[in-house]
């Protein structure tokens, strides 16, 4: 385990390189924008799982 983490840390020192600032702020946005696409999509989909549901049940118990 030791060795794992010894060799971890000298590759994270030797191979990665980090990208340019201007880089990591346009893919931050990207990121957050498609993040924020997929939560309003996943609501989206659960309201109408829920609608359908409800509707169901209030058509069983009635």
């Amino acid at each position: 385990m030791l060795t794992y983490i010894k060799e971890s840390i000298e590759e994270l020192r030797n191979n990665v390189t980090l990208p340019p600032r201007a880089e990591s702020s346009n893919l931050m946005v990207v990121v957050a924008v498609f993040s924020i696409l997929f939560a309003l999509a996943t609501w989206g989909v659960d309201s109408a799982f829920s609608k359908m549901v409800r509707l169901y049940f209030d058509n069983i118990l009635n």
